[in-house]
């Protein structure tokens, strides 16, 4: 867009300083993402958002959400005696209008957010950024635990693996695209279908009365926090998918990311191992924050949700793939099947660590 286009939007929430320059920022699958730059050394730089209505429908519901979340989150950290506040949790800026947390332009979404500054993002995590990650996302989970509002479900179904296997089911049957008899996709769905009774365990307990939805964050990826120069976790970002769940979303789903030997969409499938020591040390931090609140059915199946996220996405992208490429930004013809085959090759690798995991959590706990 430019420049022009961009300050107009600006201009409509209650910013202070004179916008200087507004430039992309991220590589984002889902929202584009500006840098609004001001001018005055004394004022804050901002984020601008277009949140994709195609993929979260009710952005009301989505803004909604956020706002109790970090008011709730601001409020637990001034209890404590926190310092740097502003640098510990999002602040977005009102529209002048009607003080609403987003504005509508053209028929699009755009919100705005004070820019953290002295922090950066990372795509990759060692063992000792994973201890703090953990610890953070089960930080971000207890202090949410006692929020007295109850939040929408954003995306419906999001981590509902019932759900997404139905999806996978209905593209199948329909083939739109004509990619179902490919001998891939053949083999892949096989392998799917073998696991679908087990990966759906926890949607089972629910309804049963066992499992407890929580507030999550549901996309606890590794560059969904902000970290500062010492390398340590400042605050948890890009919270529209912020909804009740199961804990083993913001569990499993770090994992998927973080304990894969190299990127999502990596052709080479011999290079994919799940790495156990990213594991232990995400496993070690989140029990030590997330221990408090956990029931024991959550923590002894740690290891099942360590496994049943690269189970999901591999279902989502074979889905997507399917459908025509219409969920996920695609760089060549085959990218989400690569990204499908993929996570599936990081499941067979967590599967076969199930036992030390399962080892190294009893550990935990007897310490």
């Amino acid at each position: 867009m430019e420049q022009n286009e961009l300050k107009l939007i600006v201009s409509q929430f209650a910013v202070t300083g004179t916008v200087s320059e507004i430039r992309p920022l991220g590589e984002g699958l889902i929202n584009d993402t500006y840098k609004v730059v001001t001018a005055e050394p004394s004022e804050p730089d901002y984020v601008l958002q277009r949140v994709n209505h195609n993929v979260f429908p009710d952005v009301d519901m989505v803004m909604r959400n956020i706002e109790a979340v970090t008011n709730h989150i601001r409020m637990k950290l001034e209890q404590a005696g926190e310092d740097d506040i502003e640098r510990k949790v999002l602040r977005f800026i009102p529209t002048k209008a009607d003080a609403k947390l987003y504005t509508i332009v053209s028929g699009n979404y755009w919100r705005l957010m004070v820019f953290i500054p002295r922090a950066i993002t990372k795509q990759a995590v060692d063992p000792d950024s994973s201890r703090d990650a953990g610890r953070a996302f089960g930080r971000f989970q207890a202090m949410l635990a006692d929020i007295p509002v109850q939040l929408g479900e954003t995306i419906k179904d999001f981590h509902n693996m019932e759900f997404r296997l139905q999806q996978l089911r209905e593209v199948v049957s329909k083939d739109p695209v004509g990619r179902v008899s490919e001998p891939q996709v053949q083999r892949l769905l096989q392998e799917i279908d073998a696991r679908a009774h087990e990966m759906t365990k926890a949607e089972r307990m629910g309804r049963e009365g066992i499992l407890p939805k929580r507030v999550c964050h549901c996309d606890t990826k590794v560059n969904n926090m902000m970290f500062n120069d010492r390398g340590e976790v400042l605050c948890v970002i890009d919270l529209d998918t912020v909804m009740p769940n199961f804990i083993f979303s913001d569990y499993g789903d770090f994992l998927r990311t973080a304990a894969n030997t190299v990127a999502e969409d990596y052709a080479d499938m011999s290079a994919i191992q799940f790495r156990m020591d990213i594991f232990r040390a995400f496993t070690e931090g989140y029990l030590s924050s997330a221990r408090s609140f956990l029931l024991p059915v959550e923590i002894e199946n740690l290891p099942y949700a360590a496994a049943l996220f690269p189970y999901m996405q591999c279902v989502r992208f074979l889905w997507d793939y399917l459908s025509g490429d219409k969920y996920w930004k695609c760089q060549y013809a085959n990218h989400n099947f690569v990204r499908a085959n993929n996570q599936f090759h990081l499941l067979l690798s967590a599967e076969a660590h199930y036992p030390e995991m399962q080892a190294f959590i009893r550990e935990c706990l007897s310490k």
